[in-house]
């Protein structure tokens, strides 16, 4: 069966995933772009881009593991859009007309909606679904490849709670951020399923890695 991946994902020291006061020109709110400096330097990112340079190393290794092999995504609704995109009918998600996904793509909301089909391979699906149900239709469209749980912490938090996720990479970044949404909450002892690794790079992050045990 295919493996549930998560990759690139920022946390704060004291554990928050975004800052607080989200809104359409501050999707992390007061954390701004903070929480994701290290990987805006890579040359992962700048070729995701379009672009060259970049720097290599640590932080570039990791980013890139982000894409290969993954044939589906689910993400929940505060990652496709700010507070109030489900007003908008014709709201098509933050990342233009050539989403960087390629895959399908299902997106976790309590109001469904067509699917949209978008430049690139990318399709968002819009389910209102359990974690289970929701993993269950992405597998399906993944074709035997993996499925990347993308976000927000609140979603990778109720994955991680139901034990749906095979491999988790998590970001250090040293900073407080004080307030907001937090990844760790509700997941105590969550050490005692997955081997655990720590790599710090020089850009100051520390990357996390967790492997589910034998289950």
């Amino acid at each position: 069966m295919s493996d549930v991946r998560v990759h690139n994902f920022s946390i704060s020291l004291d554990g928050f995933a975004t800052g607080a006061g989200q809104a359409p020109d501050a999707p992390f709110g007061h954390a701004g772009e903070r929480l994701h400096e290290w990987m805006f330097a890579t040359r992962f990112w700048h070729e995701m881009g379009g672009g060259r340079g970049g720097s290599g190393g640590t932080d570039n290794a990791f980013a890139a593991m982000h894409g290969p092999g993954v044939g589906a995504e689910i993400m929940g609704a505060g990652k496709f859009g700010p507070p109030g995109w489900q007003d908008d009918p014709a709201y098509k998600g933050a990342w233009g007309a050539d989403p960087p996904f390629h895959t399908p793509v299902f997106v976790l909301t309590h109001r469904p909606r067509p699917s949209i089909e978008m430049e690139g391979g990318t399709t968002f699906h819009f389910l209102d679904a359990s974690p289970a149900e929701a993993l269950k239709r992405a597998r399906e469209a993944a074709g035997g490849q993996d499925v990347r749980l993308g976000g927000g912490p609140s979603v990778i938090r109720d994955f991680l709670a139901e034990g749906l996720v095979d491999h988790m990479h998590v970001v250090q970044v040293p900073i407080v951020l004080g307030r907001g949404v937090r990844l760790w909450d509700g997941l105590e002892s969550l050490e005692e399923t997955y081997d655990i690794e720590a790599v710090s790079a020089p850009s100051g992050v520390t990357h996390l890695t967790f492997t589910a045990k034998s289950r």
